[in-house]
C-alpha cells in the first residue's frame, strides 16, 4: 500500500531484510522478454514467464525493491475502491471479476511462497472495514450494509458485524472480509529473485531504461549503466516501473500520483489482534501488525494514511504527527515511534488498475500501473494477466483492466484531476518561494525566480548550493520542494527527483537540467531556521 524513495525515512521492511545485488548491464543483449522494474510487478512477471520457459532479462535503475515495493505496508486485501462503488460503476458481473482477480492473486502469492520455500511471513488474516459517523468526516455506517451485500454478490466471504472484535476501541459496525493476507515484501522479493535466477532468468541492477522503439515483431530497449550505453533486443517488453516512462501523455491523464504516510509504533506483544484494519474516513487510515525477527516481547503497529497529491504539500511532516495522534488515541498501549516513512501510489480515474498492452505502443509492449493503494494484489494480477497475453492465452480480466479503456466510470474525478494539473502550469507566471537563495537555510530547498527561469535550489548541510532547472523533464510542470523526503516533486504527473536532479520516480525520462547560479549565494544571517514555509495548496 505504500513507499518512500530518498533515504530520509526507513520502512520496517528495509530495516529488517536484505536483497541480493545484481551487476549493471554491460553492452547489448538479445532475449525473448525484457521486463523493466524490479518491484513486485516486474519480478512477479519475470518469474511467471521464466516458469513458462521464456527467456527473460529483468532490469532496474536502482535494484530489487528499491522503489515503492520496499515502502508498501504489504496488505493483500479487497480493492481500495469498495465493492459497492465497483458494482455501481461497472456492474455486478465486473465486480465478480474484480473479486476473482484479487482472490486469485492472493492465492498465487501463497502458492509461490510454498513452492519456492520463501520465508516471508506470509499469513492469512481477516480484514475489517469500519465506518466513521457521517458527521465525523466519513461515509456513515449505513454504507456498510450495502458494501457487505455487494461484496457477497461478487462472491466474497464478507460478514456484517456490530464491531471489530478484540480491539482496544469500539469501532461500531464493520464488514469482515475473511481470508485476506499480509507478508514481508522484501523477503518475498528476495525469494522471488532467487527462484527467477534459478530458472535461467537474468537480473541487472543499476541499469536505466530511457527509450523503447521497434515494431510488433521486435522491440529495442535503450539502457544506460553509468556511462555505458546498451540495448536489449526482445520480442516483448513489460514496463513495470510503477508509472510508465515510455508513454508521454495518454496513461498520465488517466491516473494521478498521491503521497501516503506510515508510522510504526512499538506495542507489547499480544495487545493488538493480528488483523488488517481500515476505515471510511477522509482522510482514511489503515492498520496492520508486524513482528520483527529480532523482537521477543513487542510487535510493530503499522499505521498509514494522510494522503495528498504528490508535490502539493512542501512540508508534509505534520502528516506523520496526525497519524501518530490518531493511532495513540485508539491504541493506548502504543509506545515509542520506531519508523516513519512515506511512499507513492498511482490512483486511476475509475479505481481499477491498468494492466495489459500499452495503448499507444505496438501490441508487444505491456504496462502494469495504477495500483490504487493495492500494489501487492494489483501488481500480482498484472503479472498473471500479462503472462497470459505474452503466452497467447485468453485471460478473463483483460478487458476489465485494459489500459486503453476510457475513464467513463470515473469521469468526475478525471475532470477534477485534469483541472488540478492545468492550474499547476500557472505557477510559471508567479514568483519564487523566496526572493533570494540567501534565504534558504541548510538542509532545505526552494524555488527562486531568475528572470524567465525558475530554479530549484537546495542548500546542503555544509552550506553548498545545488541548483537545477525547476522544469520537470516530463511535460514541463514546475517542481516543488518536499522537505520530508529532501526531493523535488512534480505536482502534475508525480515525477520525483533527488537534490542533484536525478530521477527518483517517473514518468520523467531524464534528470533535471543543471544550472549555474550567477547570484550571491551566501546565506543571510536572518534566514529562517525552520525551513522555507509556503502555504499548502
Amino acid at each position: 500500500m505504500l513507499g518512500s524513495t530518498n533515504g530520509s525515512s526507513t520502512s520496517v521492511w528495509m530495516d529488517s531484510a536484505s536483497v541480493p545485488v545484481f551487476p549493471p548491464l554491460q553492452g547489448d543483449v538479445d532475449t525473448q522478454v525484457c521486463v523493466i522494474g524490479a518491484g513486485i510487478a516486474g519480478l512477479s512477471t519475470a518469474y511467471l514467464l521464466a516458469r513458462e520457459g521464456r527467456e527473460v532479462v529483468l532490469i532496474d535503475a536502482l535494484g530489487i525493491g528499491a522503489g515503492e515495493t520496499g515502502r508498501t505496508t504489504a496488505h493483500l486485501f479487497p480493492p481500495d475502491e469498495w465493492y459497492a462503488f465497483i458494482e455501481d460503476k461497472f456492474g455486478a458481473a465486473q465486480a465478480r471479476l474484480v473479486a476473482d482477480s484479487h482472490a486469485r492473486a492472493i492465492d498465487q502469492v501463497e502458492a509461490i511462497v510454498r513452492q519456492e520455500g520463501i520465508g516471508c511471513e506470509f499469513e492469512r488474516l481477516d480484514g475489517y472495514l469500519y465506518a466513521l459517523p457521517a458527521n465525523g468526516g466519513g461515509h456513515g455506517p449505513h454504507d456498510l450494509g450495502k458494501e457487505q451485500a455487494c461484496a457477497a454478490r461478487a462472491g466474497v466471504q464478507a460478514e456484517l458485524l456490530a464491531r471489530v472484535p478484540d480491539l482496544s476501541f469500539d469501532t461500531g459496525p464493520c464488514v469482515r472480509f475473511a481470508n485476506q493476507a499480509q507478508f514481508h515484501p522484501l523477503k518475498y522479493l528476495d525469494g522471488l529473485a532467487r527462484a527467477f535466477v534459478a530458472k535461467g532468468g537474468r537480473i541487472h541492477g543499476g541499469t536505466h531504461a530511457h527509450r523503447i522503439r521497434g515494431d510488433h515483431q521486435r522491440q529495442t530497449v535503450s539502457t544506460r549503466s553509468g556511462n555505458i550505453e546498451g540495448e536489449i533486443h526482445a520480442r516483448a517488453v513489460v514496463v513495470a516501473t510503477h508509472t510508465p516512462f515510455n508513454d508521454r501523455v495518454v496513461m498520465h491523464t488517466k491516473q494521478a500520483g498521491y503521497r501516503t504516510y506510515v508510522v510504526g509504533l512499538r506495542v507489547p506483544r499480544g495487545t493488538v489482534p493480528r488483523i488488517l484494519l481500515w476505515d471510511t474516513g477522509d482522510p482514511y487510515y489503515y492498520v496492520r501488525l508486524e513482528t520483527p525477527d529480532s523482537a521477543r516481547e513487542h510487535d510493530v503497529l503499522v499505521v498509514g494514511g494522510a494522503d495528498h497529491k504528490v508535490g502539493q504539500d512542501d512540508h508534509p511532516e505534520h502528516r506523520y504527527d496526525e497519524i501518530e495522534r490518531w493511532a495513540r488515541a485508539r491504541f493506548p498501549m502504543a509506545q515509542e515511534t520506531l519508523y516513519r516513512w512515506s511512499g507513492e501510489v498511482m490512483e486511476p480515474a475509475d479505481g481499477l488498475a491498468y494492466l495489459g498492452r500499452n495503448p499507444m505502443d505496438d501490441d508487444n509492449v505491456y504496462v502494469i500501473t495504477g495500483d490504487s493503494g493495492n500494489g501487492m494484489t494489483h501488481c500480482t494480477i498484472g503479472a498473471m494477466l500479462v503472462t497470459d497475453l505474452i503466452m497467447g492465452r485468453p485471460n478473463p480480466w483483460s478487458a476489465l483492466y485494459d489500459p486503453a479503456r476510457k475513464p467513463l466510470h470515473g469521469l468526475g474525478d478525471f475532470v477534477s484531476e485534469q483541472a488540478n494539473v492545468m492550474a499547476r502550469y500557472g505557477e510559471w507566471l508567479t514568483g519564487g518561494d523566496v526572493d533570494s537563495v540567501q534565504e534558504i537555510p541548510a538542509g532545505e530547498g526552494a524555488v527562486v525566480r531568475d528572470g524567465l527561469r525558475r530554479i530549484a535550489v537546495y542548500r546542503d548541510p555544509g552550506g553548498a548550493l545545488h541548483a537545477v532547472s525547476a522544469k520537470c523533464t516530463h511535460l514541463g510542470c514546475a517542481v516543488h520542494w518536499n522537505s520530508a523526503e529532501r526531493s523535488w516533486d512534480c505536482p502534475c504527473h508525480a515525477s520525483r527527483f533527488d537534490t542533484e536532479g536525478n530521477v527518483l520516480h517517473g514518468p520523467a525520462p531524464t534528470p533535471l537540467e543543471k544550472v549555474e547560479l550567477a547570484m550571491d549565494t551566501s546565506p543571510r544571517p536572518d534566514a529562517p531556521r525552520g525551513g522555507v514555509r509556503r502555504p499548502l495548496r
